[in-house]
């Protein structure tokens, strides 16, 4: 059986640093990389404001600076924000409110290919955004 969003977002290795013995991603060799995990990606975008929003260039940027490293795995980080999205969608399924569920649509962008990978597709994402531009529900 396929494992669910949920334990794919509790799931996975430690966070670690890295250092790069050669390029990567526009990363020289010796830079540190972060490798993050899908609950520190689902922590960060809990992290973020109502009627904020980053993106996931300034989320990887932050994740590394929070950890001392010079990048965040841009392969990974974004594997761990689509898991940690669709873990938020999973929950409401289930019937979590919505005011109890990460946030994603904070980081991830309606425009991007990661929001037409959702389940919940783009339009969600920029219906939240609105509802939080407009002020409290």
């Amino acid at each position: 059986m396929a494992k669910s969003w949920k334990q794919k977002l509790d799931g996975g290795k430690s966070a670690h640093v890295e250092t790069l013995d050669k390029p990567f991603c526009g990363a020289p060799p010796g830079a540190r990389m972060l490798v993050a995990t899908p609950r520190l990606v689902d922590s960060y975008m809990r992290s973020v404001p109502a009627g904020e929003c980053r993106t996931i260039a300034q989320m990887r940027a932050d994740l590394a600076k929070a950890h001392d490293a010079d990048i965040a795995c841009p392969l990974s980080t974004s594997i761990f924000a689509r898991i940690a999205a669709e873990a938020a969608l999973e929950e409401m399924e289930t019937g979590a409110p919505i005011s109890g569920v990460t946030p994603f649509w904070r980081v991830i962008e309606e425009t991007s290919p990661m929001a037409k990978k959702l389940s919940c597709g783009a339009d969600m994402i920029r219906t939240r955004r609105e509802a939080e531009a407009s002020g409290p529900e």
